[in-house]
């Protein structure tokens, strides 16, 4: 993926397993926990590209949220504020290679930022 591309959406859900079901019996979505992301079940669409999560409905969080790749978190939120929005959730690490935030858009949309580092050499 590169700059720009949507990496990842979470869909806000009550009932994990119904959740599954029913986005894996519409969408052909294989959707598990992969180790060390449990109660975070996991889907990737049939391209094998696009993916996602299912996350627990809350008061705060019950509309899907896209995330987008970014080169850097912190150099966009800096942008994202210069701009006239505000930082949702600040940089938080998914694991030593890859980060997300979320932002508020000037019109009150929540959108996610997603992270990774280049490999090792």
């Amino acid at each position: 993926m590169a700059h720009g591309d949507i990496t990842h959406t979470e869909i806000p859900v009550t009932d994990f397993a119904a959740a599954s079901t029913f986005y894996g019996g519409l969408f052909g979505w294989d959707v598990q926990e992969a180790p060390g992301f449990e109660g975070y079940p996991m889907w990737r669409a049939p391209n094998g590209i696009s993916g996602g999560g299912l996350v627990r409905r809350t008061e705060d969080f019950s509309s899907p949220r896209g995330y987008v790749e970014v080169d850097s978190i912190e150099e966009a939120l800096v942008r994202v504020v210069e701009l006239g929005g505000r930082v949702g959730h600040p940089r938080q690490p998914i694991d030593d290679a890859s980060a997300w935030a979320t932002i508020i858009d000037p019109d009150g949309n929540e959108i996610g930022l997603y992270e990774v580092s280049a490999p090792a050499a």
